[in-house]
């Protein structure tokens, strides 16, 4: 519950609109139990996100290991998936904490923490397509998983600040980076 009321003052008013006082009102309960169950604003705000982000690492990693998809089936779902994350709130607690963790070492420490499980998830994608298709170029798979990661995060970023596809087309991007996992894997197969 109080998690919840976390999540919809976040995205209501952003972190820097963000106080226990706010939360407690949105939960109808006493702030006392914000500092009881976690301590301060920010303890609150990082239960949120690791509650947020461990589900869909979880959901990742189901979907990654299925033997079931090809790899470009694989990256279909992760692009559906953004859609998902951009309506569930957690792309925007994402980037909030972003920023919030330029300045508080505490919020950077868990953002960077989740962004390497997500590069250590992509990593091992993309160590099934060069074992599935051969090598890469010049690119190790980590240098993959972080310009992967990156894009991620950047078409997050402009989708939140507004912009159409039309004039930064990036979901069409990484779904259409989908079409070159497909022709590796089709050209591999022949």
């Amino acid at each position: 519950m109080l998690l919840e009321a976390a999540k919809q003052v976040l995205l209501e008013h952003g972190f820097a609109g963000l106080s226990t006082r706010a939360v407690a009102a949105q939960a109808e309960t006493q702030m006392s139990q914000i500092r009881y169950h976690f301590g301060s604003k920010e303890g609150l705000v990082l239960a949120l996100f690791d509650f947020m982000d461990a589900a869909l690492i979880d959901r990742q990693k189901k979907t990654f290991g299925r033997s079931d998809l090809s790899i470009a089936e694989k990256w279909a779902l992760s692009c559906d998936f953004l859609e998902d994350d951009l309506a569930s709130g957690y792309v925007r607690v994402l980037q909030e904490l972003i920023a919030v963790g330029w300045s508080n070492p505490a919020v950077g420490d868990a953002v960077r923490a989740a962004i390497s499980k997500w590069n250590a998830l992509i990593k091992t994608l993309v160590e099934e397509v060069e074992e599935r298709a051969g090598t890469l170029g010049p690119f190790t798979s980590e240098e993959i998983a972080s310009l992967v990661g990156a894009a991620f995060i950047g078409a997050e970023s402009l989708i939140l600040l507004g912009f159409d596809d039309a004039k930064h087309p990036a979901r069409a991007a990484l779904r259409r980076f989908g079409d070159i996992i497909a022709q590796a894997e089709n050209s591999r197969r022949k």
